[in-house]
C-alpha cells in the first residue's frame, strides 16, 4: 500500500496556505476582519461548537469579541479563529465539544482538518499559556496568534508541538503486538505510543517506549510518516518497529495488557465485535492497514 493510500494523509491532504508573511501586516489584517466573506471559527477556550455534525464559521461581524488568529486561505477564502473564554462563549456550555469528538466526522469530511487542527492548536497553547515562564509577567497576542509577547520583559513565546512517535511492532513471523491502557472500555486495542524526550532520536525513543511499556527488545525502526495530533499538542510521528522477542512483560501503568495478533486473528476478532481499533483518521490506523494489508474495520 502507497503513502497517498494511507488513512491517515487524507486529513492533510488540503493543507491550506497559511500566509506567514501576512500576520503582521496590520492594514491587510483589517481589511480581511471587514471582508464578510471571510470565514471565522469560534473556539471557546478549545473547544468547538458543531452545527449539524460540522463545525461553523461564520462571517467576522456575526462572531463575539476575542483573539482573533488568522488561519490563512483556502481556494481564494480566508480563513480565521476567534478564540473566546468559555466563561463568554455563546450558547449552553454543553453545546461546546472536544476536537476529539468530531474526530469520526472529519473521515468523511478530511478536507475540513487542516484549518481545524491549526486552529485547536493554537486555541490549546494560547488557552495553557497564560504568563511568561521566565518572568511570569502577563503575555499579549501578536503576529495574528502565532506568538506571544511577554509585556514585563518583552521575551516572546512560540506555539509548542510536542514530538511523539507511534509503532507497529511486528515480529519476523508477521504478526502485530498491540496494548490496552487502563482506562480503555473493554475491547479497545491500538498501536503503542509515547513521546521523544529530550536529547533522544525518534528511533531510539520508539525502542525505549516498547521496552519501557512491554519489555519487548526493538532493533530495526523503519520511518512511516507522521501527523499533525493537537490534542493537546502533538506531533505523531509513525514508524515500524521488528520486534527481536515475543516475550511480554507489560509495565502496568501505562499498558495494562498487550497480547500478539496474527493478520487472521485480528481480522476474526474484530470482524466479531472482540475487538475494536483506531478509525482510519488516525496514523495509528495507517500503520495497521499497512501491516494488515488493507484498512480493518470495526473502528472508534
Amino acid at each position: 500500500m502507497t503513502e497517498p493510500q494511507l488513512p491517515h494523509v487524507a486529513l492533510s491532504r488540503h493543507a491550506h496556505n497559511r500566509l506567514g508573511l501576512r500576520r503582521t501586516d496590520d492594514a491587510w489584517l483589517a481589511e480581511q476582519w471587514a471582508d464578510p466573506a471571510t470565514r471565522v471559527l469560534v473556539v471557546a477556550g478549545n473547544r468547538l461548537r458543531p452545527v449539524e455534525g460540522a463545525v461553523e464559521w461564520s462571517s467576522p461581524a456575526d462572531v463575539p469579541d476575542g483573539t482573533r488568529v488568522l488561519l490563512g486561505q483556502e481556494g481564494g477564502t480566508t480563513y480565521a479563529a476567534c478564540l473566546v473564554d468559555p466563561a463568554d462563549a455563546p450558547g449552553d456550555h454543553d453545546d461546546w465539544v472536544s476536537l476529539r469528538a468530531l474526530l469520526n466526522d472529519l473521515a468523511d469530511h478530511p478536507d475540513a482538518a487542516p484549518l481545524l487542527f491549526h486552529a485547536i492548536g493554537l486555541a490549546e497553547w494560547h488557552f495553557a499559556t497564560r504568563f511568561c515562564p521566565r518572568c511570569g509577567g502577563p503575555l499579549e497576542s501578536i503576529a495574528a496568534g502565532h506568538e506571544l509577547r511577554c509585556t514585563h520583559c518583552d521575551r516572546r513565546q512560540f506555539p509548542r508541538t510536542d514530538p511523539a512517535v507511534i509503532m507497529s511492532v511486528v515480529h519476523a513471523d508477521g504478526s502485530i503486538l498491540l496494548g490496552r491502557q487502563p482506562r480503555w472500555p473493554a475491547g479497545r486495542w491500538s498501536t503503542l505510543a509515547g513521546f521523544c524526550e529530550p536529547g533522544e532520536t525518534l528511533e531510539d525513543a520508539v525502542r525505549r517506549e516498547v521496552d519501557e511499556e512491554v519489555g519487548v527488545p526493538v532493533g530495526k525502526v523503519t520511518y512511516v510518516g507522521n501527523q499533525p495530533w493537537p490534542l493537546p499538542a502533538s506531533l505523531m510521528v509513525g514508524f515500524v518497529a521488528e520486534a527481536l522477542s515475543k516475550d511480554v512483560n507489560v509495565d502496568g501503568a501505562e499498558i495494562e495488557e498487550a497480547r500478539w495478533f496474527t493478520r487472521e486473528q485480528l481480522g476474526e476478532a474484530v470482524d466479531t465485535g472482540e475487538v475494536f481499533v483506531p478509525r482510519s483518521v488516525s496514523i495509528s490506523s495507517s500503520l495497521l492497514s499497512l501491516w494488515y494489508g488493507a484498512p480493518l474495520p470495526g473502528g472508534w
